[in-house]
């Protein structure tokens, strides 16, 4: 997906906004995506799925970061999150639907927690972006 001048500016400026609290939002957003589609637990037989489990809140920390260096790198996403892709592509094997599952999740959250950031241009953007971060991390899978 083509993320135009704007939406790689509405990116930015989200994530600037969300500065330090990334993490918490990446854990809140994984838990959401456990609870909400409980299929994607399959992943994770070896962790503590309770609310605010710590492994869940290392785990989104991780996701939060690969989310702020993709928005770093934003005119080269897929270099920026190569090695990422290898992981889930060749080693973990995670199914390519659950980062959809899991960027619909971080739109949520990030609405709940920042109501008037996302008007429906922001929106449309961060969904353009969380779209291609998993196009990209489900690259290799072909």
């Amino acid at each position: 997906m083509v993320l135009s001048a704007n939406d790689k500016s509405n990116v930015k400026a989200v994530f600037g906004k969300i500065g330090g609290q990334a993490g918490d939002l990446g854990g809140e957003a994984l838990e959401r995506m456990f609870i909400t589609y409980p299929q994607t637990k399959t992943y994770f037989p070896h962790f503590d799925l309770s609310h605010g489990s710590a492994q869940i809140k290392g785990h989104g920390k991780k996701v939060a970061d690969a989310l702020v260096e993709a928005a770093n790198h934003i005119d080269d996403i897929a270099g920026a999150l190569s090695k990422l892709s290898d992981l889930h592509a060749q080693k973990l094997r995670v199914d390519p639907v659950n980062f959809k599952l899991l960027g619909h999740c971080f739109l949520v959250v990030v609405a709940i927690h920042f109501p008037s950031l996302l008007t429906p241009e922001v929106h449309a953007s961060l969904d353009k972006f969380v779209c291609a971060v998993g196009t990209v991390l489900t690259a290799k899978y072909r």
